[in-house]
């Protein structure tokens, strides 16, 4: 891979991160004080960031706690900031989740409730339903995480095995103005998904949330099954009236962030094309769809040009290697690509851990399997055996940055160069 490959892919993705930032993203959408108390709670990788920016911006006094991952954290002022485990809840963070939904009860018209919500919400905001236990709700989340389920799914079932998401965080707030900043890691960027809803109103169903476990194979403990079934006490729909003064305001959304991200490539006279911010699907489909485009713009084109996309890959495990889905998909994108001349591509998630690990994703160049044989790796076994991390680590080619506090989900993006000397 050139020098100058690299530089402008990493560059690019870092112009996407930055968009997202709190500091940048936060402030212009803050309202104005309340006549009560202000109380700022959240969840999310972004939630002590946020909490942050909130304090250095806001006129009057504030109160309040957020639960962010591990690593995540950032020192405030008044606001509380707890860590505790992701993507499998933790003891820590179902403890923050009862505190949180305490500091909002007993308020009133006067008062505001500022929400701040990132990726990474629904597993740090863990509160079960009453009748089951926190220990049920990882066994359901663990064995969702590896079927393969879309995050939309997942959020749903989360939505109807607990007591705080899916709007009813907000209701435990009514009668207050409760206002929900929101740093969207969702494909759609629909509120009611974004950390499971706990500020809005759920459209979904318990039957719903049924169909999800039968689609994926599921068995859920006696407990989660007995309490779907029952369907005893459904989440808060559109027009119930103690939502009636909350509201959710939109603060990035990966859109943007790709959109300034294109922007940068033109600057950089490379034609940028978008491929969608709301992919779905197997990491490793996928990559074989964006390298059938990317031989098609090599074949069709003179200039460079990037292709630029993002959403949320997942990947089915089913071997014991370590790796995330955006190192799954830069695997299988070089092994579709097939040492193609003139094609690199990076792939990270905007947070900066793919999946479960430190890195944030990976890279390749049309040298990257030439590189694996020299050093007697076998890249089909290692996307076999979902181990994509190690293949990338041994090649000297994950991106690690670092928790970003943020997350606009994955981005990638495939530099297709049709001159060999491009970047020399």
């Amino acid at each position: 891979m050139t020098e100058t490959a690299r530089a402008l892919l990493e560059t690019l993705f870092a112009t996407a991160v930055d968009t997202a930032l709190p500091a940048r993203c936060l402030p212009p959408h803050l309202p104005p004080p309340p006549t009560g108390r202000t109380v700022v709670i959240g969840a999310g990788k972004g939630a002590a960031a946020m909490a942050r920016v909130v304090e250095k911006n806001w006129s009057g006094p504030i109160e309040g706690l957020v639960v962010t991952r591990r690593g995540h954290g950032v020192p405030c002022e008044t606001i509380e900031v707890i860590e505790a485990a992701h993507p499998v809840p933790d003891d820590t963070g179902e403890a923050a989740a009862r505190r949180i939904r305490e500091a909002v009860t007993n308020l009133t018209p006067d008062d505001l409730v500022l929400f701040l919500v990132s990726g990474g919400g629904s597993a740090l905001l863990s509160l079960p339903a009453p009748g089951l236990s926190l220990d049920d709700k990882r066994a359901v989340t663990t064995a969702l995480l590896r079927s393969g389920a879309a995050i939309g799914e997942i959020n749903c079932v989360r939505k109807h095995l607990s007591a705080i998401k899916g709007g009813r965080l907000a209701v435990a707030a009514h009668p207050a103005q409760f206002v929900s900043l929101i740093i969207s890691d969702v494909p759609g960027d629909d509120p009611a998904v974004i950390a499971s809803g706990p500020g809005v109103a759920d459209p979904s169903s318990f039957a719903e949330a049924r169909a999800v476990l039968e689609k994926y194979v599921v068995e859920p403990p006696a407990s989660v099954r007995a309490h779907l079934y029952a369907a005893a006490a459904e989440s808060p729909k559109p027009g119930d009236p103690r939502l009636a003064n909350a509201r959710a305001i939109l603060c990035a959304a990966p859109s943007e962030c790709l959109e300034r991200a294109a922007a940068l490539a033109r600057n950089h006279e490379v034609e940028a094309v978008l491929l969608g911010d709301a992919l779905e699907g197997e990491a490793r489909e996928l990559a074989q769809t964006h390298a059938a485009l990317a031989r098609d713009a090599l074949a069709g084109g003179d200039l460079p040009a990037v292709l630029i996309s993002g959403g949320e890959a997942t990947v089915t495990i089913t071997g014991q290697g370590r790796g995330g889905p955006n190192a799954e998909y830069a695997l299988a994108l070089a092994l579709a690509l097939e040492g193609t001349a003139g094609i690199y591509a990076i792939a990270c998630d905007t947070d900066g851990i793919d999946g479960s690990e430190d890195n944030a994703g990976a890279l390749i160049g049309p040298d990257t399997l030439a590189r694996a044989r020299t050093a007697s790796l076998d890249p089909a076994a290692h996307l076999a055996d979902n181990d994509a991390y190690r293949f990338f680590e041994a090649l000297g080619d994950l991106v690690v940055t670092g928790p970003t506090r943020t997350n606009v989900n994955d981005f990638r993006a495939i530099l297709i160069a049709p001159h060999e000397n491009w970047g020399d």
